[in-house]
């Protein structure tokens, strides 16, 4: 078999295997491509420049996804039976950094492709539901997102920078206030709602073992706390948040962090934050059911978890979805007696199956009520979150 006869026979194997491509986006894909030939009309050109388009998009994801639930010895296992190096084809090494759709032709130089999922969240001026702290919230309009192209990457614009000034990834310009710890720090006058969204983020497969395992795993669910700085620890305050969380996530947490990684720099790119080595991770599954809610906080506002640097939410549910609410709110915000302030601004963002969603730990945010009429566990809003620290 010649090269392309064999990536032409893998990339068909993994394009009907269900924990690479679900039968829903597969469904997804063929539409893409109809509607590209549709508008192409009788210029076979412009469809082939938007089908190229397209087919490296997808085989960024089926590559990363391939390896992560195949492992790289059925790749050797199809090089070996060619006759071919073990580890190498005409165009070069084949690995989980390198998609199949670059195999045999050279790599080009600058940033590599984006996640396919990226998109921006809605942005809403809208009141908080629930009383605000330091002072009453203004009802700031924010603008939206310009609407993009179905199946593009969506970006989330950043508002624009001062020249010759210190600079936040938010744009704002910074300035020294003493934390809680009295040391110094540079933290910006302004904080605008940013974050970067990925759908689909996990296999089918890994999907339906996160899915299994939380659902064994009830009765070890505890009530959440918050953190208090008084006791160095987290505290129940049912008037602040209630909901339910499991710490011990075993190897749910290597895969999660396995995946965030493979795409963390353009995460970072996209916040405009710059690239930090992890010193610890924090993860945890919370369940949240009918009420349930955490009122507007940051996450690394207090010492004991200061050195958080990016939180990350990742949404889960047992489908079809059998509860509303539970909206994470991103607010944009401002100092006040080095203390962060929402303005009343926020963007929205649903939850969706399989989505996460990335931001600074120092964005005000808050999860809106819950409600769920059978109040079964297994109906919950399920989400993986926790925070990168450096």
């Amino acid at each position: 078999m010649t090269p392309k006869q064999i990536l032409d026979s893998f990339s068909e194997t993994l394009m009907r295997d269900e924990r690479i491509l679900s039968a829903r986006e597969r469904a997804l894909i063929a539409s893409l491509l109809q509607h590209a030939k549709t508008a192409a009309g009788a210029n076979p050109e412009t469809h082939e420049a938007v089908r190229t388009v397209i087919a490296a998009a997808i085989g960024e994801t089926v590559a990363q996804r391939a390896f992560s639930v195949l492992g790289g010895s059925i790749v050797e296992r199809i090089i070996e039976s060619s006759s071919l190096p073990a580890a190498e084809t005409a165009g070069g090494t084949l690995s989980p950094d390198r998609p199949l759709s670059t195999l045999g032709t050279p790599t080009p130089p600058g940033p590599q492709p984006e996640h396919p999922g990226v998109k921006a969240p809605r942005k809403e001026p809208q009141p908080p539901s629930h009383k605000p702290t330091h002072r009453p919230l203004r009802d700031t309009p924010a603008p939206s997102p310009q609407p993009q192209h179905p199946g593009s990457p969506m970006t989330v614009p950043s508002p624009p920078t001062a020249p010759s000034q210190p600079q936040h990834p938010g744009g704002s310009i910074t300035r020294k206030v003493v934390t809680g710890s009295s040391v110094a720090a540079e933290r910006p006058e302004v904080l605008r709602a940013n974050c970067v969204v990925l759908d689909e983020f996990l296999s089918p497969q890994e999907l339906e073992e996160l899915t299994r395992f939380t659902m064994e795993h009830e009765a070890d669910f505890q009530n959440s706390g918050v953190y208090s700085p008084s006791v160095d620890k987290g505290v129940i305050n049912d008037d602040f948040r209630r909901s339910r969380v499991l710490m011990e996530l075993d190897k749910q947490q290597e895969v999660m962090l396995m995946r965030i990684k493979s795409v963390l720099p353009q995460v970072l790119e996209r916040l405009g934050m710059e690239e930090f080595t992890i010193a610890d991770v924090e993860a945890q599954i919370t369940a949240s059911n009918d009420g349930d809610f955490f009122h507007c906080h940051d996450d690394n506002g207090s010492e004991g978890v200061a050195s958080r640097h990016l939180t990350f939410v990742y949404f889960f549910h047992r489908e079809p979805r059998q509860f509303e609410g539970g909206e994470l709110r991103i607010h944009d915000a401002h100092l006040q007696d080095a203390g962060y302030v929402s303005d009343g601004s926020y963007q929205t963002i649903v939850p969706q199956q399989n989505q996460i969603v990335f931001f600074p730990c120092e964005l005000m945010h808050e999860i809106t009520p819950v409600r769920c009429g059978s109040q079964l566990f297994a109906d919950s809003r399920f989400t993986l979150n926790g925070w990168l620290r450096r």
